[in-house]
Formats: structure tokens, sequence, C-alpha cells
């Protein structure tokens, strides 16, 4: 596969995991009304920084949050002041690294795939990026 297909199927399927994340962990805890809610849920030690629920184990860090799958697909994101997911490209390509099949691509094949992915994501500060509502 061409290098920016590759990237942009990367890309994607961060997105997608992001999102099946979001709800195996709603259904796991029902209060959580969003993702980011996991983060104050640890501070306020109602649940564990890190843990396992269902087919995820997640660190809970600084302003974000690392899930792992079972088959040791990573995704980390960070969280916005309003709660919303945000992304940089280090986090996309480890997502990448860590894929049964690992992609290594460079920063600016994933950057190419983000642009091209614009309205779906939106760029909300230089170099972090966001699903668009």
């Amino acid at each position: 596969m061409e290098r920016f297909g590759a990237a942009r199927d990367l890309v994607l399927g961060y997105v997608h995991a992001l999102n099946a994340i979001d709800e195996a962990m709603k259904v796991a805890i029902p209060s959580l009304e969003r993702l980011a809610d996991v983060v104050g849920l640890a501070r306020s030690r109602r649940i564990s920084r890190s843990d396992h629920i269902g087919t995820y184990s997640y660190k809970v860090h600084g302003a974000g949050c690392r899930f792992v799958s079972d088959n040791g697909t990573e995704v980390d994101v960070d969280f916005a002041a309003d709660g919303s997911e945000i992304f940089d490209l280090w986090r996309l390509r480890g997502y990448g690294l860590s894929l049964p099949e690992p992609l290594d691509l460079t920063d600016q094949d994933i950057r190419s795939a983000v642009q091209s992915l614009q309205p779906l994501l939106s760029e909300v500060q230089p170099g972090w990026f966001s699903v668009a509502n």
C-alpha cells in the first residue's frame, strides 16, 4: 500500500479505536458521560489511575489516558479543557507502531493524512487534532 493510503488508514484506525474505547468505557462505567471523565474519576479516587476494564487496560496520565487493547494496540489521548479528545502526531505514530502489523510512518506522512481528512478532523491548536463534532 502506498504511504499516503497507509497513513490515512492509520489515522482512521486511531479514530475508530478511540470511538470503540469510548463505547466500552461507557458500558463499563455507567456514570461516564464522556471519555475525559476517566481523568476526573481517577483524580477523585472513584476509579484507579490504572486498571483493566473489558478488553482494555488504561493508565491515566497528566491531561490524558493511555488505553491498551488485549491485542496490544495502544491509543494514547489527551483531553482539552472542554473535555474533547485531542491527539498529536506522536500519539498517532505510537498507535501505528503498536498495531499487530506495525506501521512505521513519518510525521510528514501522518500530517498529510490528517490534513486530507479535514473537516472530519480539525487542528485545535498547532500540532494537536480533534475529531470534529
